[in-house]
């Protein structure tokens, strides 16, 4: 869609480029500001000329750039003893997006844009990711990703800022993992999407999105009993219903796919084969 209003855009090319005159928003992928009427925006700052580097990888954190693009996370190379790797493309396939699109929009975009479907919300807060978000006045503030996203496209950033990265643990991609998703169609928007992980001191975490206003994160010494998994992802209140399902649907589904990891992480890990 063509923006009529928008007079200027602006290429960021340090951090000192990056602030906001009224009626300015920053801009990276695109996707989503030009996809509808953008009412008061007269401007954009674009975000991808600062030169992020996607993905950075240090020994106990995995930190990725708001501007990587979701085709760039689902190309992240697997690593031995990340048995978590799979989250990256499972997640990433969740967007309903053509190809264009996985080369252009970013993760951070789907994240700001913090719709209940969006896919990297349901990544990050299933990792414990954390927001590292640049303030207005030149420093910066950290907060997980779970807590960054308060609703249906509403989220954490006060007025002026960006953000930066999601740092996600490597503690949290060494731990199994198991996915479940479902929509009305194949190629169908989210109804709901329940990603669970066991860490090496035994803690459980089952991450319930897609079908919820913001992401819920429910966490156990280990892994629960089916009664007890059931009534914490029954006692979520923030299902909604639209054109993608019905809330009780999304709640239905959502505890049965709970159960399904729960009983799939609860088998033995797979015996690695010599010389794997």
């Amino acid at each position: 869609m063509d923006l009529i209003n928008v007079r200027e855009i602006r290429v960021a090319r340090t951090r000192d480029d990056v602030v906001f005159a009224p009626g300015e928003r920053p801009l990276g992928g695109g996707t989503w500001l030009f996809s509808e009427e953008q009412p008061g925006l007269t401007g954009l700052v674009d975000l991808t000329t600062l030169g992020w580097q996607p993905v950075v990888e240090t020994h106990d954190t995995l930190s990725i750039a708001a501007t990587c693009t979701i085709a760039e996370l689902a190309r992240i190379p697997a690593r031995d003893g990340w048995p978590g790797h799979p989250l990256f493309s499972q997640t990433a396939n969740s967007l309903l997006a053509s190809f264009k699109i996985w080369n252009i929009a970013t993760v951070g975009g789907n994240i700001c844009t913090s719709l209940p479907a969006g896919p990297m919300i349901s990544l990050a807060a299933a990792t414990d990711a954390t927001a590292l978000v640049w303030a207005a006045d030149g420093t910066d503030r950290r907060l997980p990703v779970a807590d960054f996203v308060t609703g249906d496209r509403a989220n954490a950033l006060a007025p002026g800022e960006v953000l930066r990265a999601i740092e996600i643990p490597t503690s949290s991609l060494e731990a199994r993992s198991g996915f479940r998703r479902i929509a009305l169609s194949p190629l169908g928007r989210t109804g709901t999407l329940v990603i669970a992980r066991v860490d090496a001191g035994g803690e459980a975490v089952f991450t319930v999105s897609g079908g919820t206003t913001r992401p819920r994160v429910l966490r156990f010494d280990g892994l629960p009993s089916a009664a007890a998994l059931a009534d914490a992802v029954g006692s979520i209140t923030e299902w909604f219903t639209d054109a993608h399902g019905a809330a009780d649907w999304r709640r239905a589904m959502s505890v049965l796919f709970a159960e399904e990891l729960r009983r799939e992480l609860a088998e033995p890990e797979p015996a690695q084969e010599l010389g794997a």
